[in-house]
């Protein structure tokens, strides 16, 4: 029978300790010349970077992807400013957590050393757990650094953000992981330089570029594609070998959150401004992220009717076609209906003159309240609604030259005239303006 392993891990020697922890771990930078990336905030002479030089504190929240170095930041800033930094992350800790922060910073504070909380994941903190430790930040008991990968203005209270300065951290350039994934080759220590291996050129370009801005996860395929290697015995990561750990993953995306939002936005504005290549672009990349196609059908509705309106009522009717076509098919035999419903979108003669006139005349609903209709647009079918003169003085369009009733009036009787509909001259809306420019000419004269 096996014995079980009762080990304790805190027994366990330092190196073997060493070699547990992950590589994107061990990789954190020591020092903040170390630091790879967020040039825009790092660069000496930008106001961070000199006030950490300074060891000079202040409550902050650095909202960025994943794997962009917030955490690896914060523990830097309390190195470097000799604090002591008490770690929680939102998703286990609460208030009981926080005071105990709190408690644990008043101590310190009081043998003559700063605290820093930093809290990891924040937003996902509520409104009433963030205000928790507000009081301590304004009296100085601690430092605040939050982490966030969610906008902080939607996410974070406003009593807080007044208190902490935002700091936007970018998703790692290809270069910079590059960078980063050679220095864990060739660190002994802490990387893999003891281990030996031969990397193809390509195969390191091809990790880089498959962390798609995560450090952490570009260390965690190198990490794997190394023990591979050293398994297999020839110490060798190929191209191939990288190809095969790379393709197993997706583009980062969050189905719900400010990448959703910022893409989609793409997606709508590369329409709008006629450009099919980058809509298509981005129209792959949500699907490519795992967005919902049928979400993304409404929303090509959306801009058929907002952007292209009658300048091209084809429009509509494609993109119909397209979400129809999807619910058919399925994926990924559907998608290229919806792509090419985008196509047509984005080439298609632009108006936003229906968009704009609906809006107007929504904001005059509200304005003029419940006016009544003038007894000569209402129907008649009883007697009595005859007798009260409904219907009467109407006339019939169809009966009138051109099947129109030059000089009628449609509105309220206590409204103004108005109009709202001003056709683009472009695509067939510029038809439709002049035909109407005719009418109301007719208008005048009559």
């Amino acid at each position: 029978m096996a014995r079980r392993n009762t080990m304790q891990p805190s027994l366990l020697g330092d190196d073997r300790r060493r070699e547990l922890r992950p590589l994107a771990d061990r990789m954190r930078p020591t020092r903040l010349e170390e630091y790879i990336g967020q040039s825009h905030i790092l660069a000496p002479g930008k106001p961070l970077f000199e006030a950490i030089q300074a060891g000079q504190l202040h409550s902050m929240i650095l909202w960025g992807p994943p794997g962009t170095g917030k955490t690896t930041l914060a523990r830097l800033i309390a190195e470097r400013s000799h604090a002591q930094i008490i770690a929680l992350s939102a998703v286990q800790a609460g208030i009981k957590e926080v005071r105990e922060a709190v408690e644990q910073a008043r101590q310190t504070a009081a043998g003559g050393a700063a605290t820093i909380l930093f809290l990891d994941e924040v937003h996902r903190f509520n409104k009433a757990q963030q205000d928790a430790f507000l009081p301590h930040v304004e009296d100085g008991t601690l430092t605040f650094i939050g982490a966030t990968t969610e906008n902080p203005s939607f996410e974070i209270v406003g009593a807080l953000l007044s208190r902490a300065r935002v700091y936007v951290l970018k998703s790692l350039s290809a270069e910079e992981l590059q960078t980063l994934l050679q220095t864990a080759l060739t660190d002994a220590e802490r990387g893999l330089g003891a281990q030996g291996l031969t990397v193809e050129p390509a195969a390191l370009e091809l990790l880089a570029r498959a962390g798609d801005g995560d450090a952490r996860r570009a260390l965690n395929m190198l990490e794997l594609a190394a023990g591979v290697a050293v398994a297999s015995g020839g110490g060798i990561i190929s191209t191939a070998l990288a190809q095969e750990i790379a393709s197993g993953g997706r583009r980062r995306f969050d189905k719900g959150g400010e990448q959703f939002y910022d893409q989609i936005s793409a997606l709508h504005k590369a329409v709008r401004g006629t450009d099919p290549d980058a809509a298509l672009y981005w129209l792959a990349r949500m699907l490519d992220g795992g967005c919902d196609p049928h979400f993304l059908a409404r929303r090509i509705t959306r801009m058929a009717s907002e952007d292209i309106g009658l300048a091209d009522p084809r429009a509509l009717q494609i993109a119909l076609d397209a979400w129809q076509s999807y619910e058919r098919l399925g994926s990924p035999e559907g998608e290229l209906a919806l792509a090419e419903a985008v196509v047509y979108l984005a080439v298609a003669a632009k108006s936003n003159a229906v968009y704009s006139a609906w809006g107007q005349a929504q904001k005059d609903v509200e304005a003029f309240g419940s006016l009544e209709v003038p007894l000569r647009l209402r129907n008649a079918p009883t007697r009595l609604m005859k007798e009260l003169g409904y219907g009467s003085g109407y006339r019939y369009a169809h009966d009138e030259p051109e099947a129109y009733a030059a000089g009628e009036r449609y509105f309220p009787d206590d409204m103004p005239d108005r109009r709202y509909y001003h056709p683009a001259p472009r695509g067939l809306e510029q038809r439709i303006g002049e035909a109407l420019e005719r009418l109301r000419s007719r208008d005048e004269k009559s």
